[in-house]
């Protein structure tokens, strides 16, 4: 078989007259051994994804890692299935990884606001959102996949069937994953959550007149995010971690110097203004001015996608059933939506106060969910899944669920808590709405079985949904700690708790915010990408920095290659290499705090010359040419 896409995958036919690349042959990709190797894929890629996103506020799409690791698997233990038996288990994969990205925004902000999550609550609204955000989906398959085949152009789609299909001919992808995982691996096990016998973090602290900060965690897993995103957004974030250390936080420093002796922070009535160090400075003043900035791109964002809004629906309600059996609607698809509605019922009286509550908060969450969850669909096959503005859509959510909640006096903590989990419902239907809609494009374009992907994305979405909590709740020790000895950034998670609790209860700090809101409307103004900037003023610059870091080793890879072709395969490699260096961090640092939480291991307090930051600096080089070398290494088929 040809190990090419027809060009007709890219558009140029009608979406009814496209011949898919399985055509003439079996698209029957689900069997025992292909469900096994899905659901641990997407338990993995749950769990890893939870931790590397509340480490550092990104998450990296599992589509191409899980065709990669997919490829190998079903080389081994289920030959016979081939391309359709991979992209099952590339859609499982995508499938755990999405129940991550959203839940990972929401759920932890219940534990920073003081309350406990119960595994009933955190499973009913997290399967309520994904089967609803499937069943909409569902219902707008014809539309979206279809009739706008070669017009919504589905990029991350695309170039998962390529390399689905390149997979019939071999590669090196598996090598590639495998060297970033052993290296990410040995880094992770000698230093943080681990044994951390030596220390990984730079840290430079600024002197009193001019209170400024810079660190950098010398961490494979952020540093594969880097090489994985590119150069524009790792800079975006660092200006942002750069203007909120070296420009904000040193100003505030300067004027609260000069602050009455006995004048309290807002926040801490144990702290005095003029003793306040540039970490208390952080978490008392510039994060609230992030928070701020957030907010505004988020509705901002929001506000953006009103055309888009109209223009779905408008299409869907246009749109034709099919005549193809594989681009109508079933009654399969009628349950699962049906399912996320029930089962959204069933979470709304199992977490809130009063039937009233239940009723209103549940309504309103569909309603919301129903129009972010068609835009997700539809922005999707613009500019995929890894830019997927999640986050925006949810705080425009989360603000008009909260307003709802003030009107109905419903402003105690125990309320608090009832709306982040209406609003755990309403991202993880966002996210996982854009994962589905990803996968149903892949499975047209090879022509797989379009049921199959359906139930089998559920299933993976259920695993998810289940290794999510459960990690959240091992993890509710370490995401309680908030300020300088936070393990997790957690800042879309700190976001939502801040506006929730501030506006509810009225304390929140309202200069802060809106300063930050105008520093988002500059932004606006000058067309940079809000949320990018804002998500780096908010993140510890010990995190934007590392992984500026791996965007530099890959603009490197670029300048140094001599032909286009051997960029492509460099580059091609690093992206492999990288996502081992992300799995391998996020599977080790889980499975080290798991490990702690059990009394297994202890970690110990690195001495001497191991606790300096001139072993934190041998370790980044190192980490550097480890990761370089094997990329630069990679060698070109002429022949191709």
């Amino acid at each position: 078989m040809n190990n090419k896409l027809p060009k007709e995958a890219y558009g140029g036919v009608d979406g009814k007259e496209y011949v898919p690349y399985l055509s003439g042959k079996s698209n029957k990709g689900s069997n025992l051994a292909v469900m096994i190797i899905g659901i641990i894929l997407a338990a993995l890629f749950a769990a890893s994804t939870a931790y590397s996103g509340m480490k550092s506020g990104l998450t990296v799409a599992a589509g191409i890692p899980g065709a990669i690791i997919g490829s190998m698997f079903i080389k081994a233990f289920a030959s016979s299935k081939g391309v359709a038996g991979k992209n099952i288990i590339q859609g499982m994969s995508s499938g755990g990884e999405s129940i991550a990205s959203g839940m990972i925004f929401v759920l932890p902000a219940i534990i920073l606001i003081g309350r406990n999550i119960t595994f009933l609550e955190g499973v009913s609204v997290g399967i309520g959102g994904a089967l609803f955000g499937i069943g909409c989906l569902s219902l707008v398959y014809n539309y979206l996949i279809v009739e706008e085949h070669g017009k919504l152009m589905y990029p991350e789609s695309m170039a998962i069937s390529e390399t689905l299909v390149a997979s019939e001919g071999g590669g090196d992808a598996i090598k590639f994953m495998g060297i970033g995982f052993v290296i990410s691996g040995i880094i992770n096990i000698l230093t943080g959550s681990f044994l951390n016998v030596i220390n990984n973090t730079i840290n430079f602290i600024g002197s009193k007149f001019y209170k400024w900060k810079f660190s950098t965690e010398v961490n494979p897993l952020l540093l594969g995010i880097g090489f994985i995103v590119g150069l524009e957004v790792s800079l975006y974030m660092f200006a942002g971690s750069v203007l909120a250390n070296f420009g904000i936080a040193p100003l505030i420093g300067y004027f609260t110097d000069l602050a009455d002796r006995n004048m309290q922070t807002w926040n801490d009535a144990t702290i005095l203004l003029h003793q306040m160090d540039v970490n208390a400075i952080s978490s008392s003043y510039v994060k609230y001015i992030g928070a701020g900035m957030m907010l505004c791109g988020g509705i901002i964002g929001a506000i953006k996608l009103i055309p888009t809004i109209f223009i779905s629906l408008k299409e869907t309600f246009k749109a034709k059933s099919g005549s193809d059996k594989n681009s109508g609607k079933s009654s399969g698809e009628i349950m699962v939506l049906l399912g996320g509605i029930i089962i959204a019922f069933i979470a709304a009286f199992i977490v809130s106060q009063s039937t009233t509550m239940a009723i209103i908060a549940v309504i309103v969450s569909l309603i919301l969910s129903l129009l972010f969850v068609i835009v997700a669909g539809r922005l999707t096959g613009t500019i995929g899944t890894s830019n997927l503005p999640v986050s925006g859509m949810t705080i425009a959510s989360l603000v008009i669920l909260t307003l709802v909640f003030v009107i109905m006096g419903w402003t105690t903590k125990a309320d608090n808590k009832s709306l982040l989990l209406f609003a755990a419902f309403m991202v993880v239907a966002i996210s996982v709405a854009g994962g589905y809609s990803q996968s149903q494009k892949v499975t047209y374009v090879i022509g797989g079985s379009k049921k199959e992907m359906q139930n089998s994305f559920a299933i993976a979405s259920i695993i998810g949904v289940i290794v999510v909590t459960g990690t959240i709740m091992v993890l509710s020790g370490q995401l309680a700690v908030t300020g300088v000895n936070a393990q997790f950034a957690l800042p879309q998670a700190n976001l939502m708790s801040t506006l929730t609790s501030g506006i509810m209860s009225g304390d929140l700090p309202w200069p802060m915010i809106i300063v930050g809101v105008v520093m988002a409307l500059f932004l606006f103004l000058l067309d940079l990408p809000i949320m990018t900037i804002a998500i780096g003023f908010y993140l510890p610059i010990s995190t934007t920095s590392i992984i500026l870091v791996g965007a530099l080793i890959r603009v490197f890879v670029e300048k140094m290659s001599k032909s286009e072709k051997e960029k492509e395969i460099r580059v091609s490699n690093g992206i492999s290499l990288s996502s081992g260096l992300v799995a391998g961090g996020s599977i080790i640092g889980l499975l080290g705090i798991v490990l702690q939480v059990i009394g297994i291991i202890t970690p110990k307090t690195p001495l001497g010359f191991a606790d300096s930051n001139m072993m934190a600096i041998l370790l980044l080089v190192i980490l550097v040419v480890a990761t370089t070398i094997p990329i630069m290494l990679s060698k070109v088929n002429n022949n191709e």
